[in-house]
This record gives structure tokens, sequence and C-alpha cells, in this order.
């Protein structure tokens, strides 16, 4: 690949990860209960984790042409001690603004999952290919918990609203 297409791409990463962040910010600036708040924090936190991580190897490309090796294995997700836990579930109504927010972050994180996991398999640097392997593997880990939270607060309300058949 071009030097000047593997830099579009890393900026357009950075990008997605800024505009994640903000999304987050706002939606945990807006939620009412700490839980609550607490979850969309981590979640803008990791985003800005993300975006160190791009902007290191956006510099190590643009000197250097290369990408420097990262150590990830040793990096994980924080959002899972948030995401299923009683509280944050019982204070999120399906019907609100941190439902909503949860459905529109799901399309946020696949689009960032389509454009890694594209990169990760074009790539040729075994060190592009480990970031964006990684960078794949933790948006996908975020969609599964933004997922089944959001499949379990749509349960609940057709429970509370009597949407069974049976």
């Amino acid at each position: 690949m071009t030097e000047n297409k593997t830099l579009e791409i890393l900026k357009q990463a950075i990008l997605l990860e800024k505009r994640g962040r903000a999304f987050y910010l706002t939606a945990a600036n807006q939620a009412k209960n700490e839980a609550v708040k607490s979850f969309f924090q981590t979640m803008a936190d990791e985003e800005k984790h993300h975006m160190e991580i791009l902007a290191e190897h956006l510099k190590s490309f643009s000197t250097s042409n290369t990408f420097s090796p990262g150590d990830y294995d040793s990096m994980s997700s924080k959002a899972p001690e948030f995401v299923l836990t009683d509280d944050v579930k019982a204070k999120i109504s399906a019907a609100g603004f941190e439902a909503a927010a949860i459905s529109a972050a799901m399309l946020m994180e696949d689009r960032a999952i389509k454009l890694y996991a594209a990169r990760a398999e074009a790539a040729e640097d075994t060190n592009e290919k480990a970031l964006y392997r990684y960078l794949t593997s933790w948006e996908r880990d975020h969609l599964t918990f933004l997922s089944d939270l959001d499949k379990e607060l749509t349960e609940n309300i057709w429970h509370d609203n009597n949407f069974w058949p049976f």
C-alpha cells in the first residue's frame, strides 16, 4: 500500500476514535445515574486510549515509514466491568436517551470494526497488521457488550409492556 494511503487510513482511524470519544463523553454528561455515567466515561477513555495508540503509529510511520511493535496482549478493555452490571441495566430506560446512545454507539463500533478488519487483512507490515487486529478485537468486544446490553434492555421493555404473545 502506498505511504499516502497508509497515512490516510491512520488519520481516518484517529478521527473515528475521536468522534467515538466525543459521543461517549456527551452520553456520560447526559446520564443521570452515576453507574451509567461511569460506563460511558469508561468507553470514552478507551476511545482516547485508541487515539493515543494510533497517534503514536502515525508519528512513527510519518517519520520512518514503519509501524512500531506494540504490546497489545497486555492491554484489555475496562468496559466489561460495567456493561452488564445490574445497576447499569436497571438505570437505563430502554426507551430513553441512554438506550438510544447505546444503539448509536453500536453503529459506530461496527464502522470501526469494518475499517480495522479490512486494514488488518490488507496490511503487509506485521506490526501494522497486529495493530489493526488488536483494534478490531477491542472494538468487537465493545460491540458485543453494547449488543448484549441493548438486547436485554429491549427484552425488559417488551416484558414491562406485555409485548409477549404468550
